[in-house]
């Protein structure tokens, strides 16, 4: 077995381990709360754009290659998590916060770790790279209406308010990265219109900073207000990927470090986690440990076998069976963090994630010894694309 997939999950386990023996030095450094939940959000932010930097625009012209694929993935992912998450809660008895959590992890979209599962399996690989493309960006709407409808018991669930919270942690960051990717080939006019807008956002903000966001707050309804905290997002996006691309032609080692800083900041949100939640975990931390195995098998079994159901061949239905058991840790500790939750409904992502790492690499690695016959012949053209078009 291929031991390289496991370093980062190393790491995790001794942020983990360090923050259970040491947990308030991973609370507040001097005057610096590390659990303050704009820290927190900038953190994730970080996390979300190098992700993002790993996909890109083709990513989505998967949808027209295998469109029962793509539909058979995004319905059980958003089925069978959320699903299997509220069900684990009715069987434990674990408090509403920590319960609230684990519905919440199973809503959020797929992670990255799913299409790398895809590529050391030798699985449909395009599939893999393009269900995550989908499930990340409608996860602004899914993930606040499953959690209204799952989660209203155990937590008050504000629908929008979680929909611009998941925007500014998804959408802003991720948007802000494929604008990266349109700039690598745009046309003169593309980059122009690029340009132009980012000008005008930056002179949004100029406006907002004097008095304008003060003036909106007192003049405009509710749903103005949204309208412009929306336009904001849209700036800041077109500002941080025109100002990352500019970078990047500038500083040749930035692209290939990007995904290590998302690393880094993984690392900080388990451990800022782990520490705040660590009286809660020394009580049901066995119990959670078991519901993330369980709740990751049932991704792993449902997703391969209704696929099967639906028509899908092995390997397609291997790779969504990836999708399904391997959600989106960083958008879940992120959402927690921004509700000030990061000690309860934060757990089960600091639990799940090192278990989805885990169980994700053993299962890889024992599909990529049983190939499918007749099936992995375009393997290596297929991935060789896509690694040139997503750059580690």
């Amino acid at each position: 077995m291929n031991l390289k997939g496991y370093g980062f999950t190393a790491a995790i386990v001794v942020a983990f381990t360090a923050a259970m023996i040491y947990p308030q030095a991973f609370l507040r450094w001097g005057n610096l709360d590390l659990r303050n939940k704009w820290l927190i959000l900038f953190v994730v932010q970080l996390v979300m754009f190098g992700m993002g930097t790993q996909m890109g625009l083709k990513d989505f012209a998967g949808v027209a290659k295998a469109p029962l694929g793509v539909l058979v993935g995004i319905i059980c992912h958003f089925s069978v998590m959320p699903l299997a998450g509220f069900a684990l809660t009715k069987i434990f008895s674990f408090p509403a916060e920590i319960a609230a959590g684990i519905i919440l992890i199973g809503c959020c979209s797929s992670g990255l770790a799913s299409n790398v599962m895809a590529y050391l399996a030798r699985s449909n690989l395009v599939l893999s790279v393009t269900v995550t493309a989908i499930t990340t960006m409608i996860a602004p709407f899914m993930t606040p209406l499953l959690m209204k409808w799952l989660a209203r018991e155990l937590v008050e669930v504000k629908f929008l308010a979680m929909m611009l919270d998941i925007t500014k942690i998804v959408l802003v960051p991720i948007g802000a990265a494929l604008l990266h990717d349109y700039l690598k080939n745009a046309s003169r006019r593309g980059r122009w219109a690029v340009w132009s807008v980012c000008y005008l956002g930056a002179l949004w903000f100029m406006l907002l900073a004097l008095g304008g966001w003060t003036m909106a707050k007192f003049r405009l309804s509710d749903g103005r207000l949204t309208a412009v905290t929306m336009l904001g997002f849209v700036f800041a996006a077109v500002i941080v990927g025109t100002v990352y691309h500019w970078l990047t032609r500038r500083v040749s080692w930035l692209e290939r470090k990007t995904p290590l800083i998302s690393m880094v900041g993984i690392v900080y949100f388990t451990t800022v986690t782990t520490a705040a939640g660590r009286e809660n975990l020394l009580k049901v931390g066995a119990l959670l440990f078991l519901a993330s195995v369980l709740h990751n098998a049932a991704g792993y079994g449902f997703g391969y076998w209704l696929s099967r159901l639906c028509g899908l061949d092995k390997n397609s239905a291997r790779s969504v069976a990836f999708e399904v058991g391997l959600q989106n840790g960083g958008m879940a500790s992120g959402i927690a963090g921004s509700l000030g939750k990061l000690g309860t409904m934060g757990l089960a992502a600091a639990i799940f994630s090192p278990w989805m790492n885990v169980s994700g690499s053993v299962l890889a690695n024992y599909w990529r010894a049983r190939p499918v016959e007749g099936k992995t012949s375009n393997f290596k053209e297929t991935s060789k694309h896509l690694l040139e078009s997503h750059p580690k």
